[in-house]
């Protein structure tokens, strides 16, 4: 399980699995990685964790989150990544994270606005391989589950199918609306990355409701809607 490694002035301060999708970093207690320190906001920081990849979010913190000694807004970590949040760095523990930083986002870019939004489809069709998800003991492998597929319902790709063969599937426009579907062996998940609009969070829609922050397990014929595109997801009988 990744983890993060907490330190400061090179002395280590304590370690954190990334046991939950959703972690936030900041100096209040309710934080699952809190950090007492003034220099660094309430809320400052998420890790979100899909499959066996990561992102760090700034928070629209006050002094802002660093990786590698780069301000960033939203990234995807690699192994041995170091985060810094005022004097303190986390450094990001995960073997099985992509190598490539273009890895995590496999392939599909689904963008309205784009009229790369075919090629980059294309792409993803051509990319499509085995998808590689450990199942738990006891639990089906992935490779038996129904395929899932996505029908592009409108926009420039409208009458598109893509089938989802990818242990992970990025959605979406980066800076407007971003997802990802992950196959495990319990099924499609539709999580949220990133959306927003006049200051608040916008998730993506499945059959006309928000999914929230947390993990949507998909079903057969439901209606996904993120950043313009409507898409319906469907399972091979």
């Amino acid at each position: 399980m990744a983890k993060i490694i907490l330190s400061l002035n090179g002395n280590p301060q304590g370690e954190f699995e990334l046991a939950k999708e959703r972690m936030t970093i900041g100096r209040k207690a309710e934080n699952d990685i809190p950090i007492d320190n003034l220099a660094i906001s309430g809320q400052h920081a998420l890790i979100l964790s899909v499959l066996d990849d990561s992102f760090i979010e700034d928070l629209g913190s006050t002094n802002g989150t660093y990786v590698n000694g780069k301000l960033i807004k939203k990234q995807a970590l690699k192994h041995g990544d170091i985060i810094g949040i005022g004097k303190h760095e986390l450094k990001y523990i995960n073997e099985n994270a992509s190598d490539d930083e273009d890895d995590f986002e496999k392939t599909v870019l689904i963008s309205p606005a784009n009229g790369q939004a075919a090629a980059m489809a294309a792409k993803f069709a051509e990319d499509a391989g085995v998808a590689a998800v450990k199942p738990a003991s006891g639990t089906p492998s992935a490779m038996s589950m129904p395929k899932g597929k996505l029908h592009v319902l409108n926009g420039p790709i409208a009458g598109k199918e893509l089938i989802l063969t990818k242990a992970l599937i990025t959605l979406g426009k980066p800076g407007v609306q971003v997802a990802v579907i992950s196959r495990r062996p319990q099924g499609y998940f539709l999580t949220h990355i990133e959306g927003n609009k006049d200051g608040k969070q916008v998730f993506p829609e499945v059959n006309g409701e928000s999914i929230g922050a947390k993990a949507y397990t998909l079903a057969d014929h439901d209606i996904i809607e993120l950043a313009g595109i409507k898409m319906e997801f469907t399972l091979e009988s």
